[in-house]
């Protein structure tokens, strides 16, 4: 009689909600070492999350040899999802009009070089290497975005005010939108030289930026006549989280940009609420769980097959991103004048992390031009693990 033959009288029920319960009470309990073990060398704990997340997608698809398999199948995008929307949200919360009388041209200085640097230097470095141009452009367009919760979180644990820090908050509120707006007018550019369907291209991504406008606005106003009206606790932290869960499920049913749509929720409730910050304060005490699974995910979600094949491309964006970044904030510093003595020359390092918008951007490129997409998302997706690792690292350099 075999050891399973003897214990087959137990209810033991390997069910996909048990395992999925028992996965997240995992990620969890890791969050926890990673913590411990941030807190005894110089490594964010988010890049130790990311690295956590390689570390499951080795085993699962070498160990395991499940190359098609990802942990939490069916629960890995909804968690993601929450998690960027309340960063989005919180960020929202920090475009006052107060703060951006103060810091709101040089949030647009900026962020535009930032911008317009890397997108010539991943567009024009590409280009000469000699990549087709739909992976030129798709991969310049996919530049732009920047990962505002490992930037957030970074700058969080820092615990800096300054204004380089401000300013940095600012960027990664608004970064997203930049970053969908280049990549519809790319996927339209695209469309009309290959096909000369550009029109539809257009019109989705004008929808995309439009909607999440509207569903923002259409949220955010109630939600900001609602807040302060509840009293302190327990209600104000389930009127949180039923703003944070429609702003996150309306957008996906209506195929808009959540993080666009809750920054815009999060601007109005920061300017019209009396009590604006009770909202805020309730979603912060739990953000940090919904970061944990986004950051280890994100990881997991490495399709390391594909990662030889597009291993050049991946170096080659890897380092034209970087210099674009660089040149980038170097451009705006100078450009920023009087206030060029409190901000450091290599800001633009500081906003290189990228997580779901540029894996989102990828299998959008993906379906549209099937020919090249197994090497996109193994791009992408490679080199966001690379930037989410890196990025952190270098936004507490850029702070320090």
């Amino acid at each position: 009689m075999t050891l399973p033959d003897t214990l087959a009288w137990l209810p033991i029920d390997p069910s996909f909600s048990a395992v999925s319960l028992i996965l997240l009470g995992v990620i969890l309990a890791t969050s926890i070492l990673a913590d411990a073990v941030a807190s005894r060398t110089r490594l964010p704990r988010i890049s130790l999350l990311v690295m956590v997340g390689v570390g499951v997608a080795v085993i699962q698809q070498w160990g395991l040899d499940q190359p098609g398999a990802r942990p939490l199948d069916g629960l890995a995008e909804p968690l993601i999802q929450v998690a960027l929307v309340m960063v989005a949200f919180l960020l929202g919360g920090e475009l006052t009009l107060e703060r951006l009388r103060s810091t709101g041209p040089l949030i647009l200085i900026v962020s535009l070089s930032v911008i317009l640097a890397g997108v010539l230097s991943v567009g024009l470095g590409l280009l000469a290497l000699g990549f087709p141009l739909v992976v030129t452009v798709s991969l310049a367009a996919i530049s732009v975005a920047t990962d505002p919760a490992a930037v957030s979180e970074t700058i969080h644990e820092s615990g800096d005010s300054r204004l380089r820090a401000r300013l940095l908050l600012g960027i990664v509120a608004i970064d997203d939108a930049w970053g969908i707006l280049a990549f519809g007018l790319a996927m339209a550019l695209l469309g009309w030289w290959l096909s000369g369907d550009g029109g539809v291209a257009l019109l989705h991504a004008t929808w995309e930026l439009g909607g999440a406008l509207l569903l923002g606005t259409a949220i955010g106003l109630p939600a900001a006549w609602l807040t302060g009206r509840l009293r302190p606790g327990e209600p104000t932290q389930v009127e949180a989280i039923a703003l944070i869960l429609l702003l996150a499920g309306m957008s996906s049913w209506l195929g808009v940009s959540a993080l666009l749509a809750a920054m815009v929720a999060g601007v109005l409730v920061a300017n019209l609420s009396t009590h604006h910050t009770r909202s805020f304060n309730e979603i912060e005490q739990i953000e940090w769980s919904f970061l944990v699974f986004f950051f280890v995910l994100s990881g997991a979600s490495v399709d390391l097959q594909q990662l030889d094949e597009a291993l050049g491309l991946t170096l080659a964006y890897i380092l034209l991103r970087l210099a674009g970044r660089y040149l980038g904030g170097l451009l705006g510093v100078r450009l920023a004048r009087e206030r060029q003595a409190e901000l450091p020359s290599n800001i633009g390092l500081a906003l290189t992390p990228q997580a779901g918008v540029a894996m989102g951007m990828a299998l959008l490129a993906a379906e549209r031009f099937p020919e090249h997409g197994p090497v996109l998302l193994a791009t992408v997706v490679a080199s966001t693990v690379f930037f989410e690792i890196l990025g952190p690292l270098l936004v507490k350099r850029v702070l320090r």
